[in-house]
């Protein structure tokens, strides 16, 4: 811990998010809320989804594998985590964010790409909103990793609807065509594509199409939480 966050600590202890309890060492959760998160550990290693038990890929990926490379999600979209995140998501708890970002920032990837490029909001989310929840992850995870963060490189073109109210088919029909590049830039041949949570992977699939199209090479996915939903 540096001299800042031992003062700052000091002046206003942590307390956890959850339960309110005092929190554990430089981060606002609990040794008891720490120990609850679900972790990801055995997952599919192109898409993330959780497995019942350890395997390479899972039936969907070996059949008709995703447009993106590999995909990293640490925690299951589950209790408590995913309280956490629908408090910075839809309360703007920014205080659940910046934990969200430590928490993936200590079980990062082993690979790490040349830049990361955050899933846009489209304007009209954005101003109803206030902030992107994915762009504001994104960015305090790529200045802890020292990566460029590359929010230029999409634009969401058109407003969707919900994804969360949708079933996988409905979800692809949703965001297809929605996305469009957004620089004129070069971007890095390796980058990661960043989003909050991963459910279907349509919105990250439309997103890495945009992407290879312009040039990159391989695009991996990046989110704290992966949903262990039943189909796509």
């Amino acid at each position: 811990m540096n001299r800042e966050s031992w003062l700052a600590n000091l002046c206003l202890p942590p307390r956890c998010l959850l339960c309110g309890a005092h929190g554990a060492a430089g981060i606002d959760l609990c040794d008891g809320c720490l120990a609850d998160l679900p972790h990801n550990r055995d997952c599919c290693a192109r898409c993330a989804l959780p497995l019942a038990q350890p395997a390479a890929l899972c039936g969907h990926c070996q059949q008709k594998p995703p447009p993106w490379q590999t995909a990293w999600a640490p925690f299951r979209y589950a209790w408590p985590l995913d309280r956490l995140e629908t408090r910075y998501k839809f309360s703007a708890n920014l205080a659940a964010g910046r934990t969200l970002a430590t928490l993936w920032l200590q079980h990062p990837p082993a690979e790490m790409p040349q830049a990361i490029v955050p899933v846009p909001l489209h304007a009209a989310r954005l101003r109803q909103r206030g902030y992107d929840q994915a762009h504001q992850l994104a960015r305090l995870i790529a200045r802890q990793m020292r990566l460029p963060l590359r929010d230029d490189g999409l634009r969401r073109m058109r407003g969707t609807a919900a994804q969360s109210r949708l079933d996988a088919v409905a979800r692809r029909r949703n965001v297809r065509g929605a996305f469009e590049l957004r620089t004129r830039a070069p971007l890095p041949a390796h980058v990661a594509l960043f989003d909050d949570v991963l459910t279907t992977g349509a919105t990250v699939g439309e997103c890495t199409r945009v992407l290879r199209r312009a040039g990159v090479e391989r695009v991996d996915v990046w989110a704290v939480a992966r949903v262990a939903g039943p189909g796509r």
